[in-house]
């Protein structure tokens, strides 16, 4: 946990920026994931954001869930169950086009809230992606470019709270699992801890901090690397006690993206290539990632290489 990459991006644009550089190329080189602080977010912001997430669930999703769970018999539940995650979440969606005001239950004030949130979140995302792409020897803008497809990139929020569970050992609150899509920012709960990585066979904290947000790269910035970067399993772990909440973003390709691994990454002959990933339509894949999701990445890799509808 120690280790876990923590990268302040205060003098990103002064005299630490090769530093900077560096740590993040590590991050994504060796991690997968690392947190952000001085990220350029109001803390402000993140802390109404919180504060109105969690008085939401209380509000509206607290008892449903409960409801839920007496209904389907899980208090007293013996095996282990591995086809349901213990969460309760909703889903908003800001690009191409926002669905915000159709999400019942939401106040004014929260809507404002997640509207303003988004906005700096998919600042930040493409100022990442550009920051990447510098580590890569890609020319600025390029991962927006690649993502961009006819419509501009998917970008959506799910909102998690794991809530307590009477047998953690049982249930998990997310199944492993890598994401499917493109570069996923997060803002967990400081107190809470549950979500874990894994690095080197071993499951690794990622470690609660107060105002950070973790940065986590999706599947499609492992093909677009040709596997120089890699999209890493994770998981939620349930707990006994606390409320664990968890806003994640995904600044995703367009449905209609071809996604396919930089041929600027292929032509370098200081490297050794000894495999090229496959070229694919974004949405093709997220056929295939919703039947998949909770299995290895690699055999969805292999599948879209006989999947040519670009």
């Amino acid at each position: 946990m120690e280790n876990f990459p923590v990268i302040n991006l205060e003098n990103i644009n002064g005299e630490k920026r090769k530093a900077i550089l560096e740590k993040i190329e590590d991050a994504c080189e060796n991690w997968g994931f690392f947190e952000l602080v001085n990220h350029g977010i109001p803390l402000e912001l993140l802390d109404t954001v919180e504060k109105l997430t969690k008085e939401h669930y209380r509000k509206c999703m607290e008892q449903r869930f409960k409801e839920a769970v007496a209904s389907k018999g899980l208090e007293g539940i013996q095996g282990e169950m591995k086809d349901m995650d213990w969460e309760s979440t909703f889903f908003l969606r800001h690009l191409p086009d926002s669905n915000i005001s159709e999400i019942p239950d939401l106040s004014e004030e929260y809507r404002k809230a997640m509207k303003e949130f988004a906005q700096k979140l998919e600042k930040l995302a493409e100022e990442l992606l550009d920051l990447l792409c510098e580590n890569l020897g890609l020319e600025k803008g390029y991962l927006k470019k690649a993502f961009h497809g006819s419509k501009g990139p998917n970008f959506g929020t799910k909102v998690a709270n794991y809530p307590p569970c009477p047998k953690p050992e049982l249930v998990k609150g997310l199944r492993a699992h890598t994401d499917a899509g493109g570069i996923i920012l997060l803002l967990q709960d400081d107190k809470v801890s549950g979500l874990q990585l894994l690095k080197d066979g071993q499951w690794v904290d990622v470690p609660p901090m107060r105002h950070s947000i973790v940065v986590n790269l999706g599947d499609q910035l492992e093909v677009i690397t040709n596997g120089k970067y890699k999209s890493v399993e994770h998981r939620v772990i349930a707990k006994t006690d606390g409320t664990r909440m968890s806003i994640a973003s995904f600044y995703n390709p367009a449905g209609d993206a071809v996604i396919y691994p930089a041929p600027a990454l292929l032509e370098r002959k200081t490297e050794i290539i000894d495999k090229v990933y496959p070229k694919f339509v974004f949405e093709d894949y997220m056929r295939l990632y919703a039947t998949l999701k909770f299995q290895p990445k690699e055999p969805r890799f292999e599948a879209m290489k006989s999947v040519n509808t670009y």
